[in-house]
């Protein structure tokens, strides 16, 4: 993160979260609606990048999930030396924004690196071979591979990242 962003696990009473708005009316609605009733119901983690302690500049959500291991592209299989169990634990980016006003100042890639950091360090507790998103459009499938996530071969907008790299990527072990 940069010194300008702190990400901050979401607080519906200091947070504006009205204030959000994104180019996908769903995710804007999430934040305002939904969010803090799946903080509560832990269904998700969310985390608010704020510039002020106030204004959420963007978004994430975290959560577990069991992959199909049958969705798992071979090369990674083949990669990791995963094995062969039916369903293979990951981490979910269940949801990604940006603020509109945000727009060109690097607040996806921040929310990104803090999001596979934040999925990293719980792997390290709670096992994660990987970490899923389930892009909304072609302009996000563009976005995460940017970043080396792999499109799942019978699934083309969800995409993986292996735990692997994202160690790599960090430098960690």
């Amino acid at each position: 993160m940069t010194t300008k962003f702190r990400s901050e696990p979401l607080d519906g009473k200091k947070h504006n979260r009205a204030a959000f708005s994104c180019e996908h009316k769903a995710l804007a609605d999430y934040i305002k609606q939904q969010a803090s009733q799946d903080v509560k119901k832990h269904v998700a983690a969310v985390f608010a990048l704020t510039p002020d302690g106030t204004t959420i500049a963007g978004y994430y959500t975290l959560s577990q999930y069991g992959v199909d291991a049958g969705d798992v592209p071979r090369q990674v299989f083949e990669q990791l030396k995963i094995p062969k169990y039916p369903r293979l634990p990951a981490t979910l980016i269940g949801r990604l924004a940006r603020h509109d006003e945000f727009r060109g100042q690097g607040v996806g890639e921040l929310l990104l690196m803090d999001a596979l950091r934040k999925a990293l360090d719980a792997s390290r507790t709670i096992a994660s071979i990987a970490i899923v998103v389930d892009a909304k459009d072609d302009a996000a499938v563009r976005f995460y591979k940017k970043y080396g996530f792999i499109e799942m071969p019978d699934h083309p907008d969800r995409l993986l990242l292996p735990m692997a790299t994202v160690r790599d990527l960090f430098g960690s072990k």
